[in-house]
């Protein structure tokens, strides 16, 4: 198939050009110029996007249009350390909100665990089709789910977690006895008599320690990041500040400790005290500062559709408008360690092209194509 004449936004140059997409098996042959092929989508007139990323969802485990708590799959209450839960275990592929985020345009999620436990479990990444979870996923495990801050002490104030002290300490010691565990691990060299007991959580916690997956940090408030990144510092593993609420009172730690942050959710109410300094100018200074920013839904916090829409209001606050299109397509796809296949139009990658009548990041703008592995997936002309 070939997409002809769209103004391309590539997401890796600043300025839109001109041309034809060429898709082959699912893939993009081409990006710009002029190509040739016997199915043709003209696309004169409209504006070509990468597919767009959240890295941070909770969609397909949360259920959309249930009564409450009928479909809360995506928080244990019973444990506050479970590392060993898989968000692709609750990830239910037929959610109604899935169609609903594909006509917004976006096509590939990270979801996984909530917030209420120390260590949460695994999330995964996702394709917004398909009606099984082999069908939709790209990867099972992008990284480790943790939190900070007031969700686990409320959650856990009358069994084991009353202060922020704790939720630390328990972080610390599960890091402790997974790293221990894995070195016992490695010098019995496979002989069964000198092997450690079997520990699934244990397990699970490996690929951390051996920087394969980061930790996702749940951190709203400045000390709670700075929380993270200072454990993530102790034990030499990846770390990832999920909200980062706070982010812009603590600009030079973030550029210094050179991590990923994924901004949001912002159109909320400040319902909480470490939500008070929320501001829509947050991702604009911490992008400005040379700092990863992702622009973040927390699906179904924010309706995992208007992921463009609180880009746009990023840019009504302030943020370059080319930064803020990275902030929701190529930095949230290396945020989660799939931009060899999503992210950007680059030959090589994933088709994955939302054709809109204007800037997506403009409420007004309609989307009225998506392109989804080379598939049509979704019309609206």
């Amino acid at each position: 198939m070939i997409i002809r004449n769209a103004v391309i936004h590539d997401a890796v140059r600043p300025e839109p050009y001109r041309g034809d997409l060429l898709v082959r098996n699912g893939k993009l042959a081409s990006v710009g110029g002029e190509a040739q092929d016997e199915e043709v989508l003209d696309a004169s007139g409209l504006h070509a996007w990468p597919g767009f990323v959240d890295a941070h969802s909770h969609i397909g485990l949360d259920g959309y249009g249930g009564p409450t708590g009928a479909t809360f799959d995506y928080n244990e209450m019973n444990d506050i350390c479970c590392p060993q839960l898989r968000g692709m275990d609750s990830y239910y592929p037929m959610d109604a909100a899935i169609p609903l985020a594909l006509a917004g345009g976006v096509t590939t999620v990270a979801a996984g665990p909530g917030s209420a436990n120390v260590l949460g479990g695994t999330f995964l990444a996702v394709k917004m089709h398909g009606k099984t979870l082999e069908e939709a996923m790209i990867r099972p495990a992008v990284a480790m789910k943790c939190a900070f801050g007031e969700n686990p002490k409320r959650c856990y104030k009358d069994k084991c977690d009353s202060a922020r002290m704790t939720t630390a300490a328990k972080l610390r010691d599960m890091l402790f006895q997974a790293r221990d565990y894995m070195l016992r691990r490695e010098a019995a060299e496979g002989d069964i008599t000198k092997l450690p007991k079997f520990d699934m959580k244990m397990e699970a916690l490996i690929p951390v320690l051996k920087r394969e997956i980061p930790l996702k940090a749940h951190a709203h408030r400045s000390d709670d990041i700075m929380t993270a990144i200072r454990i993530a510092r102790e034990f030499d593993v990846k770390i990832t500040i999920e909200h980062c609420t706070e982010g812009h009172l603590i600009v030079e730690a973030l550029k210094e400790a050179g991590v990923p942050v994924a901004v949001g959710p912002t159109l909320t109410n400040a319902s909480k005290l470490e939500l008070l300094n929320k501001s829509w100018t947050t991702p604009g200074i911490l992008a400005s500062a040379g700092i990863p920013v992702s622009i973040i839904t927390d699906a179904p916090v924010i309706p995992q559709q208007y992921l463009p829409l609180c880009a746009g209001l990023a840019v009504k606050a302030g943020m370059d408008p080319f930064q803020a299109l990275q902030a929701i397509t190529i930095n949230p796809a290396r945020h989660i360690g799939v931009d060899d296949r999503v992210g950007s139009l680059e030959p090589g990658k994933d088709a994955d092209i939302v054709l809109t009548d204007g800037d997506p990041m403009v409420s007004s703008t309609v989307v009225r194509y998506v392109v989804l592995d080379g598939r049509v997936e979704y019309t609206n002309v």
